[in-house]
């Protein structure tokens, strides 16, 4: 049977998100978010002075859940009419959580995006943190914040610690320019969209004896775009410390990030803490990073689900893995 969940009766009303991320948040096309709104009057939502319509995460989740309906066989007008129904009763929605479409291919690289990254390289670089706000501002408003992050942010992240380990910068610009990035991912994390009702967070961790996080957080910032909860641990967490919090929270998945051997060979010990992750599978263990990438023969000497060599197969790859596993324990 398919779980169910109730959103959060706290979903925002700020007018945030315009009408193409709306289409990819709800997976609605555009031309037909158009068409609803002119014949239904549904979505509604909020203009700007010039004119762009802005939708909020109560609206969002109004859209997936007539989605649902459509899905399952219900004509439009009837959904939009079965939603305020249910609206003016008082009584929650509630959104199904179902199996992911089928993969599709990355999207062509917007040509812009590399010269974003320069930019907000280059400002960073000169300490201009007023200047890389104002730009991040603009982007968002310009690009969904996934290609933000995977074509953006973790790219000046790679440049900057080039740029340190090439001596071409000092540690404190490096460290400014850093954690000014980590701010804002830990602020992503923390308000995407309203996580799914009634799901233990996911646990994210780096490896005993690694300190190197950025992948790590973006990760947790692509989970919360998809409404998984995530509970982020960050650097060099000891095994034993995490397997006491996993079992307390619940956990349906742990995710460890591993750069170098050292880390690596740490991390291998994991089952000697999680014997029942071991044995039967839950909590879901997966792990990347760099290691994993540049020497695949350490994906075999990790027990666990090697999630992929880039950040969106790793998403997606935990995505289906946490619907498979939600979906069984209901």
């Amino acid at each position: 049977m398919n779980a169910a969940f109730n959103p959060d009766p706290i979903a925002s009303d700020e007018p945030l998100y315009n009408i193409g991320i709306v289409s990819r948040m709800t997976g609605i096309p555009v031309a037909t978010l158009r068409v609803w709104e002119r014949r239904y009057g549904f979505p509604n939502p909020t203009r700007t002075p010039g004119g762009h319509r802005l939708c909020s995460e109560k609206e969002i989740l109004r859209l997936r859940w007539v989605k649902a309906r459509v899905d399952e066989g219900m004509q439009t007008g009837q959904a939009i009419r079965a939603l305020q129904h249910l609206e003016r009763e008082g009584r929650p929605l509630e959104l199904p959580i179902t199996a992911p479409p089928a993969a599709q291919p990355a999207p062509p690289t917007d040509p812009s995006l590399p010269v974003f990254r320069a930019r907000l390289t280059e400002v960073l670089l000169a300490h201009d943190t007023t200047q890389a706000d104002r730009l991040l501002a603009q982007l968002l408003t310009l690009y969904p914040l996934e290609d933000l992050l995977l074509e953006v942010i973790g790219p000046a992240l790679n440049d900057l610690g080039q740029s340190w380990i090439d001596g071409r910068i000092s540690i404190a610009t490096e460290h400014l320019a850093t954690q000014f990035l980590r701010q804002h991912l830990l602020m992503w994390m923390t308000t995407g969209p309203v996580p799914f009702a009634g799901v233990a967070p996911v646990i994210l961790a780096c490896a005993p004896d690694e300190w190197h996080e950025g992948s790590l957080m973006m990760l947790g910032v692509l989970l919360r775009r998809l409404r998984w909860p995530v509970a982020y641990l960050g650097q060099s967490v000891p095994l034993p410390d995490l397997a006491t919090l996993a079992r307390q929270l619940r956990t349906p998945a742990i995710v460890f990030v591993a750069m170098t051997e050292k880390s690596a060979a740490a991390l291998a010990d994991w089952p000697a803490h999680l014997p029942e992750a071991a044995q039967s599978g839950r909590p879901i263990i997966g792990f990347g990073g760099r290691i994993f990438t540049e020497q695949p023969d350490w994906r075999a000497r990790v027990p666990g689900i090697f999630l992929g060599a880039s950040l969106r197969d790793g998403a997606q790859a935990l995505d289906r893995l946490l619907r498979a596993a939600v979906q069984t324990a209901y």
